[in-house]
């Protein structure tokens, strides 16, 4: 399993102080890696995704996740550092690939807990590579049994239905989780859905790219053809989730 985090900066000093300050607020001692992406071959670049174990002592719902990016000078020998803080590891790849990751560089390895079905890929595909569509307004992290995690977010691109949670449940038994979004029309419809849990999470409105495709399909299916697939868009489509309750994030 990977453990070890070394952020591989003997012999440079910080380049100013807020890389400084970045790096005294991440003790290593507490922090388990879960993705790591280096750049070669000089290594000046490095992108880390892991989980801080430490805010399992602090404030409840707090996001457990940490994305870091490092950047070294190998000219002067100093280095910058930033790290934002995130509750789904799919948010924290975006947040490094929008700071020049590529996206599919930070898949956990298969030590940690896996996706249980292809609905979860897809969701985590594309908060990954969402760029700046999503603005996160909350998440909530639940770290006892059952594990959930949620991201309360605003869809920049959604027409309607523009409030979305993508809650994250995890089956510690099985060794895998679930991803499924829900969409609202405001964030107060969704803090009430999150609060009471009246049934099942709201699906997204249909894309229409998904839509055309389902009918082509349907089409050929109908008359014993088979059309070329086209690419396009996933199925963004959510399933109903079965939680009861406000839980947390996925344990590390």
């Amino acid at each position: 399993m990977i453990t070890e985090l070394d952020f591989s900066l003997d012999g440079f000093e910080p380049a100013d102080a807020a890389s400084e300050r970045a790096e005294s607020d991440l003790w290593l001692g507490d922090l388990t890696l879960l993705a790591e992406h280096h750049t070669t071959p000089n290594g000046s670049h490095s992108y880390v995704v892991a989980h801080d174990g430490s805010v399992t002592w602090g404030v409840p719902g707090e996001p457990q996740l940490v994305a870091i990016k490092i950047a070294r000078n190998l000219a002067d020998g100093t280095f910058t550092l930033e790290s934002a803080r995130h509750a789904q590891a799919a948010f924290a790849q975006n947040w490094l690939a929008e700071r020049g990751c590529p996206p599919e560089k930070l898949i956990p390895s298969d030590d940690f807990l896996k996706p249980a079905d292809d609905l979860t890929s897809q969701a985590e595909q594309r908060v990954r590579e969402s760029g700046e569509r999503y603005r996160v307004l909350d998440t909530y992290t639940y770290d006892s049994e059952p594990c959930e995690t949620w991201a309360l977010v605003r869809d920049s691109r959604a027409t309607e239905q523009p409030v979305r949670v993508f809650l994250e449940e995890a089956d510690l038994d099985g060794g895998t989780y679930t991803v499924r979004e829900g969409a609202f029309a405001d964030e107060q419809a969704a803090r009430a859905w999150l609060d009471e849990r009246p049934g099942p999470l709201p699906e997204p409105p249909a894309n229409p790219a998904t839509a055309d495709h389902r009918t082509r399909a349907a089409l050929s299916r109908s008359a014993g053809t088979s059309l070329s697939p086209k690419a396009g868009a996933q199925d963004s489509a959510a399933t109903p989730s079965s939680a009861n309750q406000p839980t947390r994030g996925r344990t590390l």
